[in-house]
């Protein structure tokens, strides 16, 4: 048991609860047997095998499509004869041994008085035929599992209540899935809001500029302002691609270039083998902009920026480096600390989003002094799920 309490730690509270559930739930199928060896594992397999099969339809929620799915493995889990799971607004997804298929509507029907009572005091309810359990969230009941046989005995009852509990787990990770989704999503809008009025503003000035001086140098810039925006305010998918992001970069600094002319210099050192690398969307190209925007606008020489992307074996270290004014390393370890809008969000918002991906040694590291320019670095695993690239 030592293993499974380490494993428990590992997966978190939610998900090591779980696990623990399984696992005693496991061991009270086994216990009509002395024999702790064969036939208890086997047990747990079966029991861990019908769970794998129901949590991802229990993680989209109680009303979420697909759930139908998930009541079929707990009834064989529970080894009841019916198993119903039950929303707050009395919608029945139920699962029903064949022989006891035709009673299904009256089983509908218990199930909702069942569920009822079990909202009503937020305890189990046990009847002669059918014991309900409540799926429980932050002390709120948001379903009921009710598990139906004859008779009721006292394992199921036991089982049922574990049961729910497991699913209240499930159901939980599943929030927690769906707000760290909304959360990268509503970083990646306040990045487009950050870029946006700076940097078209600057773009649109620049191509106003050649209209009339060179029309065919105005063209050109109109059609990379157009690749870089259609590439920046997409809306579909969260990754991408080291050659994508790249793509960006060159038309983002085209129009840089036109502002600036030959003060701004770029250097580019791109390993070929890095091209398919995936990255988190928009966390290069914020760093080039950062090194334009606060390396060289603040004086009048201009500068030199470097990107490279190199093979280290199981990652691709990726620099962005300016030889602009630089700053003093506290005062931005505090810019990138503090949750006000100002200077540096962009970089702050790739760091926090490198963090949540690749965890907390995942961030940027920033390298800068007062009149040495800036160095920013992350590194990325090769071995990483594999992630939506889509492109509109």
């Amino acid at each position: 048991m030592t293993d499974v309490v380490v494993l428990a730690a590992a997966l978190g509270a939610a998900g090591g609860a779980a696990l623990v559930v399984l696992l005693v739930l496991a061991r009270r199928y086994a216990r009509g047997t002395a024999d702790l060896g064969g036939d208890a594992e086997l047990a747990a397999h079966r029991a861990l095998h019908q769970a794998s099969l129901a949590a991802p339809h229990l993680r989209a929620g109680l009303t979420g499509p697909g759930l139908e799915r998930a009541a079929k493995p707990l009834r064989v889990l529970l080894g009841a004869t019916a198993v119903a799971l039950v929303a707050p607004d009395d919608t029945v997804v139920l699962d029903t041994q064949a022989d006891a298929a035709d009673d299904g509507e009256a089983v509908r029907a218990a199930a909702v008085r069942v569920a009822a009572r079990v909202r009503e005091t937020g305890r189990r309810r046990v009847t002669t035929a059918a014991v309900g359990a409540p799926i429980e969230i932050d002390g709120a009941v948001v379903g009921v599992v009710v598990a139906f046989a004859d008779p009721v005995r006292a394992p199921l009852v036991r089982a049922a209540g574990e049961v729910a509990q497991w699913c209240a787990a499930q159901v939980e990770l599943g929030e927690l899935d769906a707000s760290r989704t909304a959360l990268a999503e509503a970083e990646l809008r306040a990045l487009r809001a950050q870029i946006s009025p700076h940097f078209i503003y600057n773009a649109l000035t620049a191509i106003a500029s050649f209209i009339h001086t060179d029309p065919e140098r105005a063209r050109e810039l109109v059609l990379e302002f157009a690749d870089f925006t259609r590439y920046s305010f997409r809306w579909h998918g969260e990754f991408t691609t080291v050659a994508e992001e790249l793509r960006s970069i060159h038309s983002y600094l085209e129009l840089e270039r036109a502002r600036f002319g030959d003060r701004l210099q770029v250097s580019l050192r791109i390993a070929p083998e890095t091209l398919a690398t995936v990255i988190p969307f928009l966390s290069v190209q914020p760093l080039v902009e950062n090194a334009v925007r606060h390396g060289f606008e603040p004086g009048a020489g201009g500068g030199t920026i470097r990107i490279a992307s190199t093979d280290a074996a199981t990652h691709t270290e990726i620099t962005v480096e300016d030889d602009g004014v630089g700053m003093d390393p506290e005062t931005l370890r505090e810019l990138l600390g503090s949750t006000d809008d100002g200077a540096h969000v962009g970089l702050r918002n790739v760091d926090t989003r490198l963090r949540q991906v690749y965890g907390p040694s995942g961030g940027l590291v920033v390298e800068t002094a007062v009149g040495a320019g800036t160095l920013v670095s992350m590194r990325i695993p090769k071995s990483q799920p594999l992630h939506e690239t889509e492109q509109p």
